[in-house]
């Protein structure tokens, strides 16, 4: 029994020694050493099981059946495989379970077969209960002891080996105790049945082949650790020059850690060297944690500080061991990056006042709080009216200089219960406190104005810039946020149509306004697709003569629902939107066509507006008109207003400049109304001057205005530029004009603007005339 017992010892030490090489290899290898790996286990079972046959001394003549002692082999072998195969590479410990309890049938079979084959001259009485207990004792065992040998805790995986050679035993003699051999001398041996000393041989073969596995098994083993060391001894020398921490365990045993995670924790590693990983991580489990998954937790420092890292799990092989590296990145400086992230998200960053994102935020949460307590909330949106002029003259500096004012004003004006906040550029916004009522929202609203209607200093300079604003009350105005503050934004806009420095409240007649502006934007957008412009023409006639000079192209918009809508309705809505480019440049080519049929004296006038002007490719799209009509470039006069000029200077004169020398006349439109006309006379290639109606309506009888209008005539004759009167409306002002010396007049006293067919009717009665 004693020589079974380390028969059974070195086979399971080789065959589980060969199995856990076959692990450490790949392809075909890794195939034949399981197999090898499996077959030495079923030989240690069946040789255990003979030894112990031949140790039993049943008084009376016995032998081997050679036809069961294979089969038993076999049958072992094939169970022990399918156990191996059920079990290797899973964790979960009901399934291990189970594929012990299978190993454990192939074994149990094994046994029983085994003895089975053991033939006596006599027969056997079997105790069932001794039976039964073995196997379900032995197989529970078996299971056992395969969940025990595939723990991830060193010392529970250790048990694997003694409970299985335990629970062989237990088998065995259990098995051997329930059998009873009575001897009857009317039973013989047969001539197939074989002696113990034939048998023997076979067994004792089977036993060195099994002490030569475990020997292979040994040096497998011993080349392991060596290898084991080497991975070791290069993870360590990995681990002290990596960045973040990294600690290898046994267990939940601190094994060693590296240099990083001793400079985080102030801690040298022999200090936790076989300590509990629960020392340096409280409430972390390492068995619990998922691999290559990363987890927060709190580092506890030397110090008892809490340092906030995140940790990673993973499993590493040192030859047949498994250990888990966990590597600890210290979060501190990206939680603080994020803090500023946070900050810098909410904040703007030039006056440190909470942004446009923050502002909604709050906005929506006070909105939600005023809404269910019934109580009054109230927005401010402020809009400065001259901070174009501060950057365009003093530089970017003084305007940032100039808004980190406005807002520090802002906040004293508001009051410390308020939110003042930056929603872009020259853009600002107030909160109300909760609960203000109607006159103090109001009187707020103007204090701000006030506030930034008093001159700053920027550069030792005095700068007066304003400001309008646009107040919305919840409820009355609005209950949602984006109501709020699209209806705020409806008051400022409001404030600046009505001369701007004002605070506006919103009123539901502004509302039906913008409905208005934003159906005739849609409407402008389509009115190009859909053909629905015309152009109409005023003559131009010699005041003297009463001939038809010259004519002017102006835009009229037949809407299909409106009928004839005014260009005071949509010209200025068309420039703030950009359509008039495309209205202006469709203008100009369907006035060239027309004007290229006329008497090859009239010349054709066409106004300009700035948003055309600032188009890159003006100069190529007049050509393309002229070109497309074959209109000659000297009877195409562009009419251009001041704002025009306030454009970039420099490009500007290179544009009026290549213009004249292409032929095209140029008059600048409305003279007398901007602040610098006669410096722009001055500087700019113009040819022509139209004296705005402003200037007629009283004439002749308002000696101011004709004085005025007498002065711009000899101005125009002393640069050698000819004269426009617009506006005639009495055959007073034609008379006027003509006495001045003026070259052109138009208005109503002589013709309204007319469709094309009218106006080629206009001519034909004035040439019969």
């Amino acid at each position: 029994m004693l020589l079974a017992a380390i028969v059974c010892a070195i086979g399971v030490y080789g065959s589980s020694s060969i199995a856990a090489h076959a692990g450490l290899v790949d392809g075909r290898a890794r195939k034949v050493w399981g197999v090898v790996g499996i077959t030495a286990a079923g030989c240690t079972a069946w040789a255990t099981h003979m030894i112990g046959l031949f140790a039993f001394q049943p008084g009376m003549e016995a032998g081997f059946d050679p036809t069961l002692m294979a089969v038993s082999l076999i049958a072992g072998t094939v169970g022990i495989g399918a156990g191996v195969w059920l079990g290797v590479g899973r964790h979960d410990r009901e399934r291990r379970f189970v594929a012990g309890v299978v190993l454990g049938l192939g074994v149990t079979t094994l046994h029983y077969l085994g003895q089975a084959s053991y033939v006596v001259t006599g027969y056997v009485v079997w105790d069932d209960v001794l039976v039964g207990g073995s196997i379900v004792v032995s197989l529970a065992m078996f299971g056992v002891a395969t969940v025990a040998s595939g723990d991830r805790r060193p010392p529970i995986r250790r048990l694997g080996a003694p409970l299985l050679l335990a629970a062989i035993a237990v088998l065995h003699f259990s098995g051997m105790a329930a059998a009873t051999f009575v001897f009857d001398p009317r039973i013989e041996l047969g001539p197939a049945i074989l002696p113990a000393r034939l048998v023997a041989p076979v067994v004792a073969g089977a036993s060195a082949v099994l002490f030569v596995l475990a020997v292979l098994g040994l040096r497998f083993a011993l080349a392991a650790r060596a290898a084991a060391r080497r991975d070791r001894e290069r993870l360590r020398e990995l681990a002290s020059v990596a960045v973040e921490g990294l600690l290898l365990c046994d267990g939940e045993l601190i094994a060693t850690i590296n240099q990083s995670l001793e400079e985080l924790s102030g801690l040298p590693s022999a200090a936790l060297s076989g300590r509990p990983m629960s020392v340096l991580l409280p409430g972390v489990n390492l068995v619990n944690l998922p691999e290559r998954q990363e987890l927060d937790a709190e580092l506890v420092a030397a110090n008892g500080q809490r340092v906030p890292v995140r940790v990673l799990r993973r499993e590493v092989h040192f030859g047949r061991e498994r250990q888990a590296v966990v590597a600890i990145r210290d979060q501190r400086e990206r939680l603080s990056a994020e803090q500023r992230m946070r900050t810098l998200a909410f904040s703007d960053a030039l006056t440190g006042l909470p942004n446009r994102a923050r502002f909604g935020d709050l906005l929506a949460a006070r909105a939600a709080a005023c809404l269910s307590n019934g109580a009054q909330l109230a927005i401010l949106l402020i809009d400065l009216d001259r901070f174009k002029f501060v950057n365009d003259t003093f530089g970017h500096a003084a305007g940032d200089a100039l808004l980190r004012q406005v807002a520090q004003r802002l906040e004293a004006s508001a009051g410390s219960r308020s939110v003042v906040a930056r929603l872009g550029g020259d853009e600002f916004a107030v909160l109300a406190p909760d609960g203000v009522t109607e006159f103090d929202a109001e009187r707020l609203a103007q204090a701000v104005v006030d506030s930034l209607s008093r001159p700053f200093t920027l550069q030792n300079n005095t700068v007066e810039i304003g400001a309008s604003a646009g107040l919305a009350i919840a409820p009355n105005d609005g209950e949602q946020p984006e109501e709020l503050l699209r209806n705020a934004d409806l008051a400022l806009y409001r404030a600046k149509l009505d001369g701007k420095g004002l605070a506006r409240r919103f009123d539901p007649e502004l509302q039906r306004q913008a409905r208005e502006r934003q159906q005739m934007e849609i409407d402008l957008a389509q009115a190009l697709i859909r053909n629905e412009f015309e152009v109409h023409y005023q003559p131009l006639v010699d005041p003297r003569t009463l001939e038809v000079k010259a004519a002017e192209a102006l835009v009229r918009w037949r809407h299909p629902g409106r009928g004839l809508v005014s260009p005071v309705d949509f010209i200025t809505v068309a420039e703030e939107t950009g359509l008039i480019s495309g209205i202006g440049s469709w203008v100009l080519s369907r006035a060239c066509q027309d004007a290229a049929s006329w008497p090859s004296h009239m010349r054709i006038a066409v106004n300009l507006s700035p948003t055309q002007f600032r188009d890159p490719a003006l100069i190529e799209t007049i050509m393309g008109a002229l070109s497309a009509s074959g209109l000659p470039p000297q009877r195409l006069v562009l009419e251009i207003t001041e704002g025009v000029l306030l454009l970039d200077e420099a490009r500007t004169l290179t544009t009026l400049e290549l213009l004249r020398a292409y032929g095209i006349g140029l008059a600048m439109d409305d003279f007398g109304t901007g602040y610098a006309s006669l410096g722009y006379l001055r500087r700019f290639p113009f040819s022509k001057i139209k004296i705005d109606r402003s200037f007629v309506r009283d004439l002749p009888a308002d000696r101011g205005c004709a004085a005025i209008f007498q002065a711009i005539v000899a101005l125009a004759g002393a640069l050698n530029m000819s004269i426009t009167v617009e506006g005639v409306e009495t055959v007073e002002q034609l008379n006027f004009a003509a006495e001045e010396g003026c070259d052109l007049v138009q208005g109503y006293y002589l013709s309204r603007p007319l469709p094309l067919a009218e106006f080629h009717l206009f001519l034909n009665r004035r040439e019969a005339a």
